[in-house]
C-alpha cells in the first residue's frame, strides 16, 4: 500500500490544544478526495502581533481501507509478511519483531556481501519472514568457513542445532567419549577376566551406547527452527507437535514465543522419540549379544555355563521406557537450563571454559544416569531375575 503524507502549517494561539492527527495509509488511486478546510483569523487579528505563536505540523495521512484511523504496516518486500501470531512479535515501539530481525539480517549480508540466493532454502525463507536475528546469520557464516561445519550445515537438523548452539558437536563428542568410557568400564567390571574373551559382546554392547548418547544430546538440543509450515490439510494433533521447540526449556527467538502446553508437548515428542530409539537400539543390541552368545557356546561348550543370554523384550521395553522418562527429562533440563540459560550467559566469551564445564556436568549426568538405571532395573525385576539366575547355576 502506498503510503503519503500531507504537512500543513497554521498559526495556534496558546489557549488552544494542539492536536497531531497521524494517519499512516493513503492510495491515490482511490476515488476518495481530502478536503480540508482550516479556519484563518482575519490579517486584523490580534494573533498576528502575537510574539509566542506555536506553528506546529498538521499530519494528515488518509487511507481509503476504512480501518477506522488504525495503523497498518504493508508486507515486507520478498513475502515475508506472513502470520505474525506469536505473543511478543510487537515491540514496545509498535514495529514488529520480525522486522528489527530482517533488518539486522539484512545489514549482516550486506557486510558481508553475500545475497540470499547463496543460502539454503529454508534459512533464506526464514531471512525473509523475519524469524531469525541477525546474530545467527552472522553464526551461519562463521560456521560456514569450516570445511566440516559446513558440510554438517547441509543437514537440516545439523544445521538448525548448529545456529542454536556453536558447541553442538564439541557436546557430541563429549557424550559420546563418556558413554564409551563409562560402558566399557561397566563392562570390564561385570566380566573382569572373561573381559577379553567376550570382546565381541563388548563391542556390541559399546557401539548401541554410542548411538543412544548420540539420540540422547541430538534429539533434547535445542534449535533454531527453520522448518515450513505444515500444509493446510494436516491435523491438529500435527500442527501442535510440529509448532514445539526441541527443548522444552530452551530459550525463544526474539519474536517467537512457545506456551506452556507447546513445552510440555516437547517433553512427550521428545519422549516418544526416545522411547522408539531405546527399544530399537536394546533391541539390536541385545539381539547381537545373545547371537554372539550362543555362537561361542556352540564352538566352546565349557562356556555354556559361563555366560547366559540377555532377555531381549523385557529389557528393550525397559530401556525404552527409561530414555523416555529419565534420559529424556534429565537432558532437557541439561541442554535447556544449565548449558543455555546459566553457563552459556556467563561464560559466552570464555569457550575454553564453557567446554570443560559442560563436559563435567554431562559426565555427572552420566554417572547419574547409570544408577538410576541400575535402581530402576531392579525395581521391575531385571537384574533381580538375573541375579536368582546366577545363584542357581552356581
Amino acid at each position: 500500500m502506498a503510503i503519503a503524507a500531507c504537512f500543513f502549517t497554521a498559526s495556534i494561539p496558546n489557549n488552544t490544544n494542539p492536536k497531531l492527527i497521524n494517519l499512516r495509509s493513503f492510495n491515490p488511486s482511490s476515488s476518495l478526495h481530502l478536503h480540508l478546510r482550516l479556519p484563518l483569523p482575519p490579517l486584523s487579528s490580534p494573533l498576528r502581533h502575537q510574539h509566542n505563536n506555536h506553528r506546529l505540523p498538521l499530519f494528515i495521512p488518509c487511507s481509503s481501507g476504512g480501518d477506522g484511523g488504525i495503523n497498518h504496516h504493508p508486507p515486507p518486500s520478498g513475502g515475508g509478511g506472513g502470520d505474525n501470531s506469536d505473543d511478543n512479535s510487537h515491540n514496545g515501539d509498535g514495529d514488529s519483531a520480525e522486522d528489527k530481525n530482517r533488518g539486522e539480517a539484512m545489514v549482516v549480508l550486506a557486510e558481508a556481501k553475500r545475497s540470499l540466493e547463496s543460502f539454503p532454502k529454508d534459512l533464506a525463507a526464514a531471512i525473509q519472514a523475519g524469524k531469525i536475528p541477525g546474530s545467527v546469520v552472522s553464526r551461519f557464516l562463521e560456521l560456514e568457513e569450516s570445511r566440516f561445519f559446513g558440510w554438517l550445515m547441509q543437514f537440516d537438523g545439523f544445521r538448525e542445532r548448529l545456529l542454536a548452539d556453536d558447541l553442538f558437536m564439541a557436546k557430541v563428542g563429549m557424550e559420546c567419549f563418556v558413554g564409551m568410557f563409562t560402558k566399557t568400564a561397566a563392562e570390564y567390571e561385570r566380566r573382569r577376566e572373561n573381559f577379553f574373551n567376550e570382546l565381541e559382546v563388548v563391542f556390541a554392547d559399546v557401539v548401541m551406547a554410542i548411538i543412544a548418547d548420540f539420540m540422547l544430546v541430538y534429539l533434547p538440543a535445542p534449535t533454531v527452527s527453520l522448518r515450513p509450515p505444515l500444509a493446510g490439510n494436516a491435523g491438529s494433533i500435527a500442527k501442535f507437535l510440529h509448532n514445539c521447540p526441541d527443548n522444552a526449556f530452551q530459550v525463544a527467538l526474539a519474536g517467537t514465543s512457545y506456551s506452556l502446553l507447546q513445552r510440555l508437548g516437547a517433553i512427550a515428542r521428545n519422549g516418544a522419540k526416545l522411547f522408539a530409539v531405546g527399544t530399537a537400539s536394546s533391541l539390536v543390541g541385545t539381539a547381537v549379544t545373545n547371537a554372539l552368545i550362543n555362537a561361542r557356546k556352540a564352538v566352546d561348550k565349557s562356556a555354556t555355563g559361563e555366560v547366559e543370554n540377555v532377555p531381549i523384550v523385557s529389557t528393550s521395553v525397559a530401556y525404552g521406557v527409561y530414555m523416555a522418562v529419565s534420559s529424556n527429562l534429565r537432558y532437557q533440563i541439561l541442554a535447556g537450563v544449565i548449558e543455555q540459560r546459566i553457563l552459556e550467559p556467563m561464560l559466552h566469551q570464555h569457550k575454553i571454559m564453557l567446554s570443560a564445564l559442560s563436559f563435567a556436568v554431562r559426565t555427572g549426568n552420566t554417572f547419574l544416569g547409570s544408577l538410576l538405571w541400575v535402581d530402576y532395573a531392579r525395581m521391575i525385576g531385571i537384574q533381580k531375575a538375573q541375579e536368582e539366575h546366577k545363584e542357581l547355576t552356581d
